[in-house]
């Protein structure tokens, strides 16, 4: 009897032992689980604004050219962000025949959405968009030259040189396509590429809207254009939202 009895003493006890040491990691199993459920995705969302840095380079380097462009975004959801851009420009051409001075401001007004998916940690965008936007302008006729009555203008139509055309408008649509990435905690490097299509160009009488400022160059055989920025941009961190 004190043998059997012994022996089962025995199994009990190492049952016992068996059940506290598994105990721990089952506990441990449980806790870890509970840290990975408790550490979510979160996205931020907050005020992006930086500026052009292409427009200052331009600038420095060329003498005809003067230029600034504000740039700015708020994310609205997962994937879209209201957007917008402000700026200014003087520009001076001078071709064989022609030379006048547009200048004046501009603003763009849209939406960009993100068509990049994140990992985890990261805040990057490859996106598309689209921009309504509108520029106010004058143009100041310099000089000109012509080689015969026949070509660029008929006579009657010249204009005195010196002569300065105000209260010009002219509106566009643009399609974007850019990216952004986080290069810092809140710090974006940005290039886009944007196709323009003219809708309205106020133009004055005896001169052609030749460079709008925010448009670039306009030709009379087609109403498009094209145009890239590349940004530097800080985002303030207003809120985040779980992904």
């Amino acid at each position: 009897m004190l043998r059997y009895f012994i022996s089962i003493l025995l199994i009990v006890t190492s049952f016992s032992a068996m059940s506290q040491e598994e105990a721990p990691k089952i506990e441990e199993g449980k806790l870890l689980e509970t840290a990975r459920d408790s550490v979510t995705e979160k996205d931020k969302y907050g005020l992006r604004f930086g500026i052009d840095l292409g427009r200052p380079v331009f600038t420095f380097l060329d003498d005809n050219y003067t230029g600034f462009e504000i740039v700015g975004d708020f994310r609205v959801s997962k994937k879209l962000y209201i957007a917008t851009e402000l700026g200014n420009e003087e520009r001076t051409i001078d071709d064989n025949q022609l030379n006048f001075t547009a200048k004046g401001s501009y603003i763009k007004l849209g939406v960009d959405y993100n068509l990049y998916s994140n990992w985890f940690g990261m805040d990057n965008m490859i996106y598309a968009g689209g921009r309504y936007s509108f520029s106010t302008f004058s143009q100041t006729l310099n000089s000109y030259s012509l080689l015969n009555r026949n070509q660029v203008f008929e006579e009657e139509l010249l204009v005195e040189p010196g002569t300065e055309f105000s209260s010009l408008n002219a509106s566009w649509l643009e399609l974007v396509f850019g990216a952004k990435v986080e290069m810092f905690n809140n710090f974006y490097m940005g290039a886009s590429v944007r196709i323009a299509r003219l809708f309205s160009n106020t133009e004055p009488d005896n001169f052609a809207n030749l460079w709008i400022p925010g448009f670039n160059k306009v030709t009379n055989d087609s109403s498009f254009g094209v145009g890239f920025n590349y940004t530097l941009s800080y985002r303030i961190p207003i809120f985040k939202k779980d992904r």
